[in-house]
């Protein structure tokens, strides 16, 4: 046997968001709103004697501090993205920053809980006329704050779950136009595996029989015989991957094309910008502890339940934790170079074998928002190069990097 390796070592290493240097700026311009509230807060407060308007000017010292943690992971993968020092780029120090404010974040709710814990055991007296204006103030301030970060784009809190993905996302849908109408052709995945579908949306003219031929780029043809399903006809054969190919569809006398392309189908973990999140978290978590407290200092000074501020704090400390946590898991599986997207592992596996080749060993993970990287040890018993296979991943625009390794036999 013998082996030949190949890598993509001759490319940019800059594996640095799409949004980088628009991110960059936003963070820079929360910090200068932040600072000039933290300024004015505490000037004021020692100007007219309110030590509740200085303790909200220096907390809000410690969401600036936050932000310019973000600030510097930004100016820092920026200026040094080229730098070789760093073998797979500078794309991992946003989602170093975002686990160092999470740890921060935990922190923050466990000081808040303690706190809330403590006032519900032996209360404080409170200064309403006071402690509400403040705490309306920095509601309004974390607001513009949050709208100045997204930017009117869609980010991921919480526990880092991916928006709602339409059918499209997973099924590739393909109409075509016959003598009867319009018809659709459907690689139907949802219930695995992967077989087409081909319905009429006129259903007054129902398909009653048809064959589907798919043609790949390689010559390798497949005919796939149909059942009726009543609504749909769906192919007695599974579909194998890649879903990349021309399929020939016979009805009746009438043959038609349809193209099919294969997608990478990127998670949200891959494209997430942890850095931004946690600036956005640490923004968010701010606000509802500002909102959370508005409340329960209303129902304390008009209904006299004196209970409700330190419960509402209490509640605001459950939610941070919360966040804090997806954060630092999000954040760590980064770090320790965990797959991010075994979906996608699979699709680059069946690519690989979908021509008898076989797949020795895949390693998958990510380089910085959008970019991932890849290293496979192939076994193939035809002359084919690493080049061959860096080729056919091409279709997959995460994979930034990728290291092929093959092995004749």
């Amino acid at each position: 046997m013998n082996s030949r390796h190949a890598s993509s070592s001759a490319h940019s290493h800059v594996f640095l968001g799409e949004s980088h240097d628009r991110n960059e700026r936003r963070t820079w311009a929360v910090i200068v709103l932040c600072s000039v509230m933290m300024i004015a807060e505490i000037v004021g407060g020692l100007m007219f004697g309110s030590i509740a308007l200085v303790a909200d000017g220096l907390h809000m010292s410690t969401h600036a501090s936050a932000l310019l943690l973000a600030a510097a992971a930004y100016w820092y993968a920026r200026r040094h993205a080229d730098d070789p020092r760093f073998s797979f780029g500078t794309g991992k120090l946003g989602d170093i920053a975002g686990f160092s404010s999470a740890i921060v974040l935990a922190m923050i709710s466990l000081l808040i809980g303690y706190e809330a814990i403590a006032r519900l055991i032996e209360p404080v007296p409170i200064s309403f006329k006071e402690a509400i204006p403040i705490a309306v103030l920095g509601l309004i301030v974390n607001i513009i704050s949050v709208l100045l970060l997204s930017g009117g784009h869609d980010h991921h809190h919480g526990h880092g779950h991916g928006h709602g993905e339409s059918e499209d996302d997973h099924d590739a849908v393909r109409r075509f136009e016959t003598d009867d109408g319009t018809v659709t052709l459907q690689v139907f995945e949802g219930g695995a595996p992967p077989r087409f579908r081909l319905f009429p949306e006129d259903r007054a003219h129902a398909l009653t029989q048809a064959t589907i031929e798919t043609v790949r780029s390689t010559g390798e043809r497949q005919v796939f015989a149909t059942t009726n399903r009543g609504a749909f006809l769906e192919s007695v054969e599974e579909i194998p991957e890649p879903h990349d190919f021309t399929a020939l569809v016979r009805l009746g006398d009438q043959t038609y094309s349809v193209e099919f392309e294969e997608h990478e189908h990127g998670g949200a973990a891959t494209h997430r910008d942890n850095n931004m999140r946690a600036a956005i978290v640490h923004i968010l978590a701010d606000g509802v502890v500002s909102l959370l407290v508005i409340v329960g200092l209303l129902l304390a000074r008009y209904f006299g339940w004196l209970f409700m501020d330190p419960v509402a704090g209490i509640c605001g400390a459950v939610v941070i934790a919360a966040w804090s946590y997806g954060l630092i898991r999000d954040t760590g599986r980064v770090l320790l170079d965990m797959n991010p997207d075994r979906r996608m592992a699979d699709r680059v596996r069946a690519t690989i074998e979908c021509e008898g080749d076989r797949v020795e060993d895949l390693h998958l993970w990510r380089l910085g928002p959008g970019h991932m990287g890849a290293i496979l040890s192939i076994t193939t018993a035809k002359p084919r190069s690493p080049g061959y296979y860096r080729r056919l991943l091409a279709r997959f625009r995460s994979l930034s990097h990728v290291t092929v390794e093959v092995e004749h036999g």
